[in-house]
């Protein structure tokens, strides 16, 4: 897609947004508002934290961390048993959640290298690769990864421009260096987003060497502030000064991702703790950090008389890191197809439409946020390019009973990680969940109600549920235009 098909993309959704609120239809003024509360579009907040694990939350059965805030959010909204990150690594997940579509779609099935030469020239020509890469240890060729997030994407800020809505980025952007960081992908804000995937450390002024340095968006102000502390004032600061027009703001905290670093009180407060398996006092500290900064935007929004209409979603990008947290029951962690890897917390409080307290099985994932945002709002999807999430707006209105209008969800990371995680795609179809392996075995086949630890292949058992499974995997794959895995014609092993 061209920068000119870009622009009719949103002329598009200007005009749906103007013949929308002519014809009295804008959602956002029937559902966040009320009589003594009128101001105007609904205002959305979105925290995406990183490296969260599943069981990382109090109000997901964690018995060591300490989550409050984060559980007061689940008090007052729907939560998901369910949730899923559309890839179980970092850089697809975000450009997931900011399109609406899905990574096989857009080219970025893996996480984008920070300190790739190979990628650097790549970026200063303005083009993404286009060679297979594999080494002779390798039976397959690997498609390759795109390296930032092509501004002819539509992000969820560049969506919402009609309606007035003024945007903040805060945190990890890693969707591309300086020409595709936040403010060129259409936020009017943006603190601490660049191509990093990760602080170089927690605390300021955020630099390690000459090969970790500073990051470049947050200048450094106070020598040893800790960084959630530091997004969370930018976070408030945001809502303070634009608190009198529609904003959205997207909280994607660095933590919880490495390297581990947290406030000494609070490590010493865990190291006392007893523990139930989750047992890491740095990371139990980071989350609480985390925690504290989800509280004060909370709070913010309560101050300004603002919560009764502000769509509010906390999720997370990928599951917990496997040595660092423990994801029991699921299997696995970061970076696997297991359950372990894919499958986050997911909350959502949305005013006098969601029933506090509620609870949802449904399978949803991060490209459902963007066409949710947009029906909750009352601007129409653009109609230019496909989005391959739907809408959880009549899901969160019939408490969680009324089931999506999909058969199945999908993942596709066509890629080697490390020694032992080869090049895989999935689809989960009800309860049912079938996973290919590339390279041997062929597939795995889980019935997720009946065992959510995944301890049980079916797939020999029931052929004819593979056969089903395999056949909408292999269209869906084909309908995104997803680039496979090739045999490699060097390959010594």
């Amino acid at each position: 897609m061209k920068e000119v098909s870009r622009r009719k993309v949103l002329r598009h959704a200007a005009r749906g947004a103007l013949a929308a609120s002519s014809l009295g239809l804008l959602k956002s003024i029937r559902a966040g508002q009320n009589k003594e509360d009128d101001r105007g579009p609904l205002n959305v907040v979105i925290f995406h934290i990183d490296d969260l694990g599943w069981k990382d939350v109090s109000c997901y059965g964690s018995r060591y961390y300490e989550t409050p805030h984060i559980d007061r959010l689940a008090s007052e909204g729907m939560r998901f048993t369910n949730g899923y990150a559309a890839c179980a690594v970092c850089s697809p997940t975000r450009a997931a959640l900011m399109t609406g579509q899905y990574p096989a779609r857009i080219g970025i099935t893996d996480f984008i290298p920070v300190l790739s030469q190979k990628r650097i020239e790549y970026s200063r020509r303005g083009v993404q690769p286009t060679e297979y890469v594999g080494g002779p240890n390798h039976e397959l060729l690997c498609p390759p990864n795109h390296f930032w997030l092509e501004r002819e994407r539509v992000t969820i800020p560049e969506a919402l421009k009609p309606t007035g809505h003024v945007s903040c980025h805060v945190g990890k952007w890693h969707l591309g260096d300086e020409p595709w960081y936040p403010k060129k992908q259409g936020f009017d804000y943006n603190y601490g987003g660049c191509d990093l995937g990760q602080p170089p450390t927690y605390f300021d002024p955020y630099h390690r060497n000459k090969r970790f340095p500073n990051i470049p968006t947050l200048e450094p102000r106070k020598k040893g502030e800790y960084l959630t502390n530091r997004e969370a004032d930018e976070g408030v600061n945001f809502l303070r000064k634009h608190q009198d027009k529609p904003f959205f703001l997207h909280m994607a905290h660095y933590a919880v991702h490495t390297p581990l670093g947290a406030k000494k009180e609070l490590i010493d407060k865990y190291r006392n703790k007893p523990q139930y398996g989750q047992k890491n006092a740095v990371y139990a500290a980071m989350l609480e950090s985390v925690d504290n900064a989800v509280g004060r935007i909370l709070d913010t929004l309560d101050e300004l008389g603002l919560a009764n209409n502000t769509l509010v979603i906390f999720t997370g990008d990928n599951g917990g890191l496997s040595g660092v947290t423990n994801n029991d029951p699921l299997r696995h962690g970061k970076g696997w197809p297991y359950e372990g890897g894919i499958r986050v917390p997911l909350i959502i409080r949305y005013p006098r439409v969601t029933r506090p307290g509620t609870i949802s099985d449904e399978p949803v994932t991060s490209v459902d946020y963007l066409p949710t945002i947009l029906d909750a709002v009352g601007i129409p999807a653009p109609s230019e390019r496909p989005i391959d999430g739907v809408s959880l707006v009549e899901h969160l209105k019939s408490g969680g009973r009324k089931p999506l209008d999909r058969q199945a969800i999908f993942w596709h990371f066509p890629h080697y990680r490390g020694r032992n995680i080869g090049p895989y795609s999935i689809i989960r179809a009800g309860k049912w969940k079938l996973l290919k392996w590339w390279e041997g075995p062929d597939f795995e086949l889980y019935n997720l109600e009946e065992d959510i630890a995944e301890e049980n292949d079916l797939s020999a058992q029931k052929p004819e549920r593979v056969r089903r499974l395999r056949e909408q995997l292999d269209h869906w794959l084909d309908s995104v235009g997803a680039k496979l895995p090739r045999k490699n014609p060097n390959y010594q092993g």
